[in-house]
């Protein structure tokens, strides 16, 4: 990367300038961070690239060249470092937030330094374009509609007072439309308007005459009386002095009626001014009562509108909130974690929503599941009779002795347990036990199956081949090491219930046969899961590792068949006792985790032995 920069100490060079339409000098700055992409996936790496003020990221490095998968315009973006996370910054426009997170503090604080060094840059160079070009031109005075003080004259462009009304609002004008009242006097005051501006110009005609008559009688009366004072009253011209029979001289003027000035009636022209203006007192007048009966209305239809406007502005305002909290519901803060911001009535919502989704998904697929034939080859059980010979051996048969002794006891006298489901034949148990916040609780279920075996049940809980038949909870999983022909190593990660962090576990699975001291006592089958460790199967940041200690023991109880008949499945009974230890470590809450337990344990159970009866019915019974 390159930093685009000038050397030159004025002014101009230190601020960014535009080339093609992209502004230069303001450095590129690139690499790798993990982004949030949704609550399956995690956190994934991707290549971001910050230039021109837009951040942008690409799957990698070398795919570049195909195009982002996304971009965000840091120009209204808001940079918030994480609270607790001191490697993370979450980048938000608007109800668009991208999670990031990078490597250490140091290159956290790099990133963010370089976002708002582009901010800045852009902001400065958006106020200086802002200032450039903006002129203010006042309008000239000639524009405005009036003349001068000393001219009584009128402007041909004067605006309609109909016309006028269409910078009003929108509700006005409907108003005006469904007036013809109002429209109609409107009209009328736009006729009185001309013949008032006509008749303006005709007055001022004649009062300019008028006062030109007056300047002259004026100059006449002067010269009359200098004549008088020289004694020359045969002097004149004629039509100025004339000598009565008592010898007295008279003035003579001409006639100065207001017909004699260019034809003008001034006394009509004042009648029909004063009508004129009467009108338009009236037809104002008429206006006034109109606009006053209908503001009642116009106020109604105000108030609509305001408390229209009201609502509508109250629902986008929640609809933004409902979408802006959607949009952060499945980010990282509320998943499962020690400062999570989902609260327990949340998380459970959510967890109970996401098995319900994954329930209808296993109805809709459990049909062909059960239509694909699987068998794999059923050791002699001889196999199972011993813990084997490997390295593991000794902790398998301690495992053994201690279900076969604490498992098998009844509950019944013990208050610790709590029978907490019973539908028919099948009781489950619970003891509530915490230790640093951590649910612990041992679960014991009892159960009834008729037509089925201890051996058969057990073999298609312990075989592999068909787990992904009855298992609907795995998302995969893979054989770590084979022991021996009765216990292998297995790891499993199981499907993701958001806002619950993704589990997996390490365990070490054997079957055993466990022949009856007494002739009259049944055999037991059992097989025990405990988790163990393994190299080639390391705890990973992606799923939190939980703990198990499994057993599922079962006996077979015949009734013997009437006559010589054979055994079939309808004389066999077998009574299941099922012990669960899980330490499901992370931070999910205890309430949640207890209501799951209560619901998916009888679900598991009965589901699995309906597996089993149906794999088995037709087929050779195998004690």
């Amino acid at each position: 990367m390159s930093d685009n920069q000038s050397s030159s100490g004025s002014d101009e060079d230190f601020e960014p300038r535009e080339e093609l339409g992209h502004p230069v000098g303001i450095a590129e700055f690139s690499g790798v961070l993990s982004k949030w992409t949704n609550y399956i996936h995690g956190w994934q790496d991707r290549w971001v690239v910050l230039k021109n003020n837009t951040l942008s990221y690409y799957k990698s490095q070398d795919e570049t060249e195909y195009g982002c998968r996304g971009s965000l315009c840091l120009s209204k973006a808001v940079i918030t470092p994480h609270e607790f996370d001191e490697c993370r910054l979450d980048i938000s426009v608007n109800d668009s937030v991208w999670y990031l997170r990078a490597q250490d503090p140091e290159h956290r604080h790099k990133w963010i330094d370089s976002v708002e060094l582009h901010r800045s840059i852009r902001e400065g160079r958006r106020e200086k374009g802002g200032i450039q070009g903006t002129i203010i031109i006042p309008p000239p005075l000639a524009d405005s509609g009036y003349g001068s003080e000393s001219s009584l004259r009128r402007h041909g462009s004067m605006l309609s007072l109909t016309s006028a009304t269409s910078g009003y609002s929108a509700t006005s004008t409907s108003s005006f439309k469904k007036g013809h009242s109002l429209r109609e006097k409107l009209a009328e005051m736009e006729t009185f308007r001309d013949i008032l501006c006509r008749q303006v110009d005709t007055l001022q005609k004649y009062f300019d005459s008028c006062a030109d008559g007056v300047s002259k009688d004026e100059l006449q009366r002067d010269k009359i009386v200098e004549d008088d004072e020289d004694d020359f009253p045969n002097t004149r011209t004629d039509g100025e002095f004339l000598h009565n029979n008592n010898g007295s001289k008279e003035k003579l003027f001409q006639s100065l009626s207001p017909k004699g000035i260019n034809g003008i009636d001034f006394k009509g022209e004042a009648i029909t001014f004063k009508a004129t203006t009467a009108g338009i007192l009236a037809t104002l007048s008429h206006c006034i009562d109109l606009m006053v009966k209908r503001e009642d209305s116009w106020q109604k239809r105000l108030d609509k509108e305001m408390e229209r406007r009201r609502r509508i502005e109250d629902g986008y305002k929640s609809t933004l909130n409902e979408l802006k909290k959607k949009s952060h519901f499945g980010g990282p803060d509320y998943e499962e974690g020690p400062n999570s911001l989902i609260n327990e009535d949340e998380f459970f919502d959510a967890v109970e929503a996401a098995l319900d989704r994954q329930d209808k998904i296993e109805e809709q697929s459990q049909t062909e599941k059960t239509r694909i034939q699987r068998s794999s080859p059923v050791p002699p059980a001889d196999v199972y009779s011993s813990s084997g010979t490997h390295r593991f051996s000794d902790k398998v048969e301690e495992m053994v002795q201690n279900h076969m002794t604490y498992s098998l006891q009844d509950v019944g006298g013990d208050a610790n347990w709590q029978l907490v489901v019973e539908e028919g034949e099948m009781k489950v148990y619970r003891r509530e036990v915490e230790e640093n916040g951590i649910v612990l609780d041992p679960l014991k279920a009892t159960h009834s199956v008729k037509g089925v075996t201890g051996h058969e049940l057990c073999h298609y809980f312990w075989d592999t081949a068909y787990r992904n038949d009855w298992e609907t909870t795995i998302e995969n999983f893979n054989v770590v090491e084979t022991l021996s022909d009765s216990a292998v190593i297995t790891y499993q990660t199981h499907k993701r219930v958001w806002p619950a962090s993704q589990r997996d576990v390490l365990y070490l699975s054997a079957m055993r046969k466990i022949l009856a001291n007494n002739e009259n006592d049944p055999d037991t089958w059992l097989v025990c899961n405990f988790s163990v460790d393994h190299e080639d199967a390391q705890p990973t940041n992606k799923c939190v590792r939980a703990k198990i200690n499994i057993a599922m023991i079962c006996q077979t109880l015949v009734s013997p068949p009437e006559g010589d008949k054979e055994i079939s499945r309808d004389n066999i009974l077998c009574k299941i006792t099922y012990v669960a230890n899980v330490n499901p470590g992370g931070w999910a809450p205890a309430s949640v985790l207890r209501a799951v337990a209560k619901r998916e344990y009888p679900k598991f159970l009965k589901r699995f032995t309906s597996y089993v009866q149906e794999k088995t019915a037709g087929k050779p019974i195998l004690f």
